[in-house]
């Protein structure tokens, strides 16, 4: 006799979508904003990569280094980044949300949204970052955004720091090497906390923290990543984050901050143990993240390859009492699909969201390289669970797509659904068959945004397609695709409800 399976999501369940402040909300200069890390990337495609821009102070020489260069091997000696002539910025527009901010949630609530995540762009708060003082436009900004969303019932998830640091912050202390950059942030945070208080419930500290592992300069603006930089880098962002913890509790007990990590399963290419082993030691560089920020302690594997690279870091004997008794209350993370991975020779490779892999027979790919995969939420969740029991929440998930605006002025996004249905299937029977906490689902750029990993616009994700194109020129306005009526109805039927 088979177990009678549950169709619908639980009812507290938190159903919304994702952007982030760099990508998204623009007025790059305005308000009292500082420049962010963010703000020196160009423009790119999939073929092409986004470029720091960057300038030599005393030879008056320019140029750009590649962001995946940068995240290798820095950049050139005497070289700062820095905004320059004759490029384009995909940040310092975005796609508006500052001036759109009540337009856009007025769409999200017509979808039924029970939550938005959104970012807070530090730069805005604490235009150098180590400022004395906030700067009152952009609080008063971000509380303007609150109330909006108060007014329709929608719960606010904020990251507080979403691939961006502010610039003054890696020209003059080299980005998150410094220790000095736990008591910025962690004024920032308190600051940020204090101010929203009763408005925001929930907060992330950094996102996809463990994209320091290849991305530091926008994972932490590092400048120079040698593998030392990068794991003090990271024990810095770790005792900030459990210091936001202990802060948040000493503020408001209801306050609950996660942490925000990129996860996607990785399967191998063939039995040979020497692929498993492979998956392993890869994983291993994703879940010393969270073993370290959820768990609450520094792995014996990470312990381990530091003593093997020499690798020494500043650190304190309270850091790890911080670690331990204030890890995070959530585990929340990035999942697009998954990746296949081995140690042969094999013809193709697929390269989506800055991972490559070899490409999986199993599954079909978009332009991109992009794999969708019917089962990767229920395994993510299901492992993510069982190692940490904690509760759980998919912040990220989505698939990009050169949507067209069709000869009757719609946008019929089928693809999307058809993903969408797929990974709705997998996390809720992570929940109704395995028993897996999960607390919500954010879908990510559910209005248009910038693509974080190729500047591009034509790469869309979202509900809402914003007229913009990748040099920046278009209408901005809004118009909601066929995914946007699809997702209504499955939030009205809680999640029971997925045809089309």
């Amino acid at each position: 006799m088979g177990r009678k399976i549950m169709a619908k999501f639980p009812k507290e369940f938190l159903w919304g979508g994702a952007t982030a402040a760099n990508q998204y909300e623009g007025a790059y200069l305005e308000g009292g904003k500082g420049l962010s890390t963010s703000d020196v990337l160009t423009n790119g495609s999939h073929t092409e990569p986004r470029r720091v821009t960057w300038k030599n102070p005393d030879t008056g020489e320019t140029g750009t280094t590649s962001f995946f260069e940068i995240g290798q091997k820095g950049l050139p000696n005497g070289a700062v980044p820095a905004v320059l002539d004759g490029y384009y910025y995909p940040s310092h527009e975005a796609t508006d949300f500052y001036h759109h901010y009540q337009e856009d949630i007025k769409l999200m609530a017509e979808m039924g949204f029970k939550t938005f995540r959104l970012s807070i762009n530090w730069a805005r708060i604490f235009p150098n970052g180590d400022d004395q003082k906030p700067n009152e436009e952009g609080l008063a900004f971000y509380e303007k955004v609150f109330q909006e969303l108060k007014k329709y019932g929608i719960e606010p998830l904020v990251t507080l720091s979403h691939y961006e640091t502010p610039l003054a912050l890696a020209i003059n202390y080299g980005g998150w090497v410094d220790r000095s950059l736990i008591d910025f942030f962690v004024n920032y945070a308190t600051t940020v906390m204090k101010r929203y208080k009763g408005l925001v419930k929930y907060y992330l500290t950094f996102n996809e923290i463990n994209c320091m592992e290849f991305m530091p300069f926008m994972a932490g603006g590092v400048t120079d990543p040698t593998p030392q930089n990068k794991a003090q880098a990271a024990h810095n962002q770790f005792v900030a984050s459990s210091l936001t913890v202990k802060a948040a509790r000493e503020i408001d007990p209801e306050i609950k901050v996660g942490q925000m990590l990129a996860y996607g399963p990785r399967y191998t290419y063939t039995c040979d143990p020497k692929d498993q082993l492979l998956v392993m030691e890869e994983m291993q560089d994703t879940f010393f993240y969270s073993d370290v920020q959820t768990g609450g302690y520094y792995p014996n594997y990470r312990l381990k390859y530091y003593e093997r690279e020499g690798i020494k870091l500043d650190d304190r004997p309270e850091d790890y009492d911080l670690i331990k008794n204030y890890s995070a209350d959530f585990l929340s993370f990035s999942c697009y699909g998954s990746t296949t991975v081995t140690t042969h020779e094999v013809d193709g490779n697929d390269g989506g969201n800055f991972i490559m892999g070899v490409k999986n027979p199993y599954l079909k790919t978009n332009a991109w390289g992009w794999a969708t995969d019917p089962a990767v939420l229920r395994l993510a969740l299901n492992t993510l669970y069982d190692r940490y029991r904690k509760p759980l929440w998919i912040v990220e998930n989505g698939i990009g797509w050169a949507d067209q605006v069709s000869e009757d002025g719609k946008i019929h996004d089928d693809y999307r659904i058809e993903y969408l249905q797929e990974n709705i299937s997998s996390m809720r029977d992570a929940i109704t068959i395995d028993g897996v906490d999960l607390m919500g689902y954010t879908m990510w750029g559910c209005i248009d945004l910038v693509s974080a990993g190729t500047g591009e616009m034509r790469k869309r994700y979202g509900f809402v397609y914003v007229d913009k194109d990748d040099e920046g020129k278009g209408t901005l306005a809004r118009t909601p695709k066929d995914s946007f009526y699809w997702y209504k109805k499955v939030i009205a039927s809680q999640g029971e409800d997925l045809t089309n």
